[in-house]
């Protein structure tokens, strides 16, 4: 296995070292919000909440890993999911001592970018007890995203979503 991932840049040309690591500062349907509903919520660097007509929010930044063929370190993406009322709150509840035991259902709330539409796919949250943000799994569906978490991607593939990032 390789021990650390670099590329040469196809659009500036740098070479850029370690595997890829890209995150959100906030969930997409906060960013959605007008300054209204904003400035009646909260969001910080890892929890987000807000109340809309359609009645309370609750988000949690996670991390989801994608495995590169051949290197040790995955793809990142730190994201942000949707929790009930009642998951979030026992998140907080727990924040200090993670309840390890137990798996959160989320809602991914971030589109990212080189997949196609990533909103909304189904997801599980599980808490680290080592003060590192969750990791996320996905629900099986015949989405990309899936496919590459379930079975990784190739170094190419990582390149070509680390430039479609970088450089739009």
């Amino acid at each position: 296995m390789a021990g650390i991932f670099s590329f040469k840049c196809s659009c500036c040309g740098e070479v850029h070292e370690g595997s890829p690591s890209f995150a959100f500062r906030a969930p997409d349907p906060w960013l959605e919000q007008p300054e209204e509903i904003k400035s009646t919520g909260r969001i910080g660097d890892d929890l987000c909440f807000y109340e809309d007509e359609d009645g309370w929010h609750f988000f949690i930044r996670v991390i989801i890993e994608i495995p590169i063929y051949g290197v040790s370190e995955p793809f990142m993406w730190g994201v942000w999911v949707s929790l009930s009322r009642e998951s979030y709150e026992h998140y907080v509840e727990t924040w200090d001592e993670p309840d390890t035991d137990r798996a959160y259902f989320g809602w991914f709330c971030n589109y990212l970018p080189y997949y196609e539409n990533t909103y909304a796919l189904a997801t599980d949250v599980h808490p680290r007890s080592d003060g590192s943000r969750p990791y996320l799994t996905l629900h099986e569906s015949d989405h990309e995203l899936f496919r590459d978490f379930e079975n990784g991607i190739s170094i190419q593939k990582a390149q070509e979503i680390a430039e479609t990032v970088m450089h739009g």
